[in-house]
């Protein structure tokens, strides 16, 4: 890949990839018209972007379908990040499915759904803590055998690469020994309560892919585009307050990879410019201290 990749280039799921890569689940959200889902995916690809991320929970199975549809046959280097941990059932909607056969039942629709033999990367979503579903029950599974699940499923190739989301710090040290390639968590410049789960990732060499990075519409999380250093900083360099919160979580681990979701062709743009952006001593000073 070239050098001007967006953000650089880091190894991942096997390949050479940009750091700036794209998440799919905002096509499926609202009113995306397959269209322009398609064009958003296919663009993403043009400009640069070397991984993306989706759930085959995502839109009831409709977020991997566009992405088929959108780009295979995929190109050479592409990587596809899918997740597992949780299910559509019917009326019941989106339901928790942490249970062992419940993984390698995700796993297996992905690779169908997909349209592949293997997915690069297999995040477990654990459903611990919010945001989100929380699993009860028979549903509180240990990590252990979940983990085990998914290193048999990688032996028998059906996926390539292990990752974990909204796990702890613990738990990623726990699941260290198996191979992990990267931790998907909520964390942005004014949330940072993973920190110390960041800390593990730079320490054993696993890639940090921040969700939320901009902040949510969730109750209690911010936006951090509206944050008044961010929009100060912003207005200094020429850029937008988009491009500081990204370009800000870049410096935070040389192995962050940013899956910044949109489904508008002008904003993937401006996502992918924020590769670019330079944040000097200064900045950073002004920024680091905002949480």
């Amino acid at each position: 890949m070239a050098d001007e990749a967006p953000g650089g280039v880091v190894r991942f799921g096997g390949r050479d990839v940009a750091r700036i890569g794209f998440g799919a689940m905002q096509l499926v959200e609202g009113a995306v018209e397959r269209r322009v889902a398609v064009d958003v995916l296919r663009r993403a690809v043009e400009v640069g972007v070397g991984h993306v991320d989706t759930a085959g929970f995502y839109g009831a199975g409709a977020c991997n379908a566009l992405i088929r549809e959108a780009l295979s046959p995929y190109p050479d280097g592409l990587v596809l990040v899918s997740k597992v941990g949780a299910e559509h059932a019917g009326e019941a909607g989106l339901v928790p499915a942490q249970r062992p056969e419940q993984l390698r039942a995700g796993v297996e629709a992905d690779l169908v759904s997909l349209g592949v033999e293997r997915v690069d990367v297999v995040n477990l979503r654990r459903l611990d803590a919010p945001p989100g579903l929380l699993a009860e029950g028979a549903q509180r599974v240990d990590l252990d055998s979940q983990v085990a699940e998914l290193v048999a499923l990688r032996q028998e190739g059906k996926i390539g690469a292990i990752g974990l989301s909204n796990v702890d710090a613990e738990q990623v040290r726990r699941a260290a020994p198996a191979g992990v390639e990267c931790v998907q968590n909520g964390y942005n410049l004014l949330d940072r309560s993973h920190e110390a789960t960041l800390g593990v990732c730079r320490e054993h060499g696993i890639a940090w892919v921040p969700f939320f990075p901009l902040g949510s519409a969730f109750p209690g999380l911010p936006r951090v585009t509206g944050n008044p250093e961010v929009v100060a900083v912003a207005r200094a360099l020429g850029v937008t307050p988009a491009q500081v919160g990204l370009a800000w979580l870049l410096t935070r681990s040389p192995r962050t990879l940013l899956i910044p979701g949109t489904a508008d062709r002008a904003h993937l743009e401006q996502n992918v410019g924020a590769g670019a952006v330079r944040l000097d001593a200064d900045a950073l000073a002004v920024l680091d201290a905002v949480a």
